[in-house]
């Protein structure tokens, strides 16, 4: 090839590349939005990871356009997403028009990558058989039965804690996260896993596998879920091959041995083996691949998400002594109603505990936003405005929980913000930390059980304090996909 017709195909080349960018960025602007500029190739989230956290770009984009629109577009790298900025219209989409956002639109690829087609990610009818399939695992009654295993792992942590040679400066999230692996080994799987004790544990390693991402983690996902039909052709997988080994490992003997010895257990995977071996009253049972992906999705919400938001509990308790003053009275009061023991009528009875969580949760909560897709054109209620087949929507879950419309002072802590009669006067939809609408967190209950467990065992043997490491304000760790501290939580911890 010459040099001059090298050069014409490459100035070709280049120019039809800017010209479909340029289509591609004009989506929302051709639609009657108001938008967010883009910044090619990252659309709205330049710098993210390698200079900020995602949800500082989503509140930039919130705070820029609430009031303005009830909804307005952004860009995930090429791919044109709308943010919803109306309560109105966040419940409406949620809930009344629930069938046309049923959806996440998340990759998942069932072949080459079998534990991202879990719960939280398939869709359509695979999605609404699963999602009655696995309610009966959370009901009060189970979460009752699992009280005292979860129970006796805290009274493990106490213990650890105690044998520690220097309390004054002691990093807390790596043991509330080895405190809610074995929490969820003997849930979900029936093993006792000993994280607490053991450094080097595989499924505490395995955790840190899974959510220790890097740049190029990240970005895979983001470019995986901008062009899933290409991601699956291609055999495109977000999970590391160790991980996918390791869990299906896992649970293949687990149900072996379960079945050999024909042991039953309340938990997890018990209801999983019998959807397993028996069919439902359609003739169907789950392949080994689907309860692979079910226990694997119970193992990483159950363990980061509890275990960051008792961090973010401890953190904040430990910058406000008279709050975790309180909290620690009526823990103790309380339990002194029950004969002196912690059981799970008591910790249902503690309402401050709950306010405090909840508090946290406003603050710091795991769940950074929700995400849906339109499965048809949706005309919003009362405008022109129309969000296409298959755009991307964005609730703003963070960002809503950060407004001093419906929480003033929103930097502050104060628990009473969820007193009865301050929710009562406040949308529903501004707070939704575990959800909203069919598609919300199936396992909230089992998250709060577990939580308010690790944090009465620990405020009844220990106070809480700041250190010289202890990051105020806090910075959120730009390299995690959810809310977390970027060194660590450092804590003085005083015992009892």
């Amino acid at each position: 090839m010459s040099l001059a017709l090298f050069l014409t195909f490459s100035v070709a080349l280049v120019s039809l590349i800017y010209l479909w960018v340029k289509k591609k960025y004009s989506f929302h602007a051709e639609n009657g939005f108001l938008y967010d500029e883009p910044s090619f190739p990252f659309g709205s989230f330049k710098g993210v990871v390698t200079k900020t956290h995602p949800v500082y770009i989503m509140k930039r984009i919130y705070d820029k356009f609430k009031g303005k629109a009830p909804a307005v577009g952004f860009y995930r790298l090429l791919s044109p997403s709308v943010m919803i900025l109306d309560l109105d219209l966040i419940k409406t989409i949620l809930i009344r028009d629930f069938d046309n956002f049923h959806n996440r639109g998340i990759y998942y690829n069932e072949v080459h990558d079998p534990l991202s087609a879990h719960l939280f990610n398939i869709e359509d009818q695979a999605w609404r058989k699963m999602r009655v399939k696995l309610t009966p695992t959370f009901t009060s009654n189970k979460m009752k039965m699992m009280f005292t295993t979860v129970l006796n792992v805290s009274n493990h942590m106490v213990e650890m804690i105690k044998s520690e040679e220097n309390l004054d400066m002691i990093e807390v999230k790596e043991i509330l996260a080895k405190f809610t692996t074995d929490v969820i080994g003997s849930s979900a799987f029936g093993l006792n896993l000993n994280a607490i004790k053991d450094p080097n544990s595989e499924f505490r390693r395995m955790g840190r596998k899974v959510f220790n991402t890097n740049t190029n983690v990240i970005l895979k996902f983001m470019i995986f879920n901008a062009f899933k039909s290409t991601a699956r052709k291609f055999g495109g997988r977000i999970f590391d091959a160790e991980v996918t080994d390791f869990f299906t490992r896992i649970v293949k003997e687990t149900i072996d041995y379960r079945l050999k010895n024909k042991i039953e257990r309340n938990d997890f995977m018990d209801l999983m083996i019998k959807m397993y071996i028996e069919p439902d009253e359609n003739g169907d049972k789950l392949t080994f691949n689907q309860v692979l992906a079910q226990t694997f999705l119970f193992f990483i919400a159950g363990f980061e998400t509890s275990s960051s938001t008792l961090t973010f509990v401890l953190y904040n308790l430990a910058l406000n002594q008279d709050i975790q003053d309180k909290l620690r009275d009526e823990i103790k009061s309380t339990i002194l109603k029950y004969d002196n023991k912690i059981t799970y009528e008591a910790m249902n009875d503690m309402k401050y505990l709950q306010m405090v969580i909840d508090e946290t949760l406003r603050l710091q909560g795991p769940v950074l936003g929700q995400i849906r897709i339109a499965d048809n054109d949706y005309q919003i209620p009362n405008t022109k405005l129309v969000i296409r087949k298959g755009t991307h929507i964005s609730i703003p879950t963070y960002c809503i929980h950060q407004d001093p419309e419906y929480y003033p002072e929103p930097e502050k802590f104060d628990p009473e913000r969820f007193n009865e009669e301050n929710k009562k006067n406040r949308h529903q939809m501004a707070f939704t930390a575990f959800g909203s609408g069919p598609r919300n967190c199936i396992g909230e209950r089992f998250g709060y059980m577990q939580s308010k467990i690790g944090l009465i065992s620990l405020l009844l043997n220990f106070k809480f304090h700041p250190t010289e490491k202890t990051q105020v304000p806090m910075i959120f760790d730009k390299r995690s996909p959810i809310l977390a501290p970027p060194d660590g939580m450092w804590l003085k911890v005083e015992k009892l």
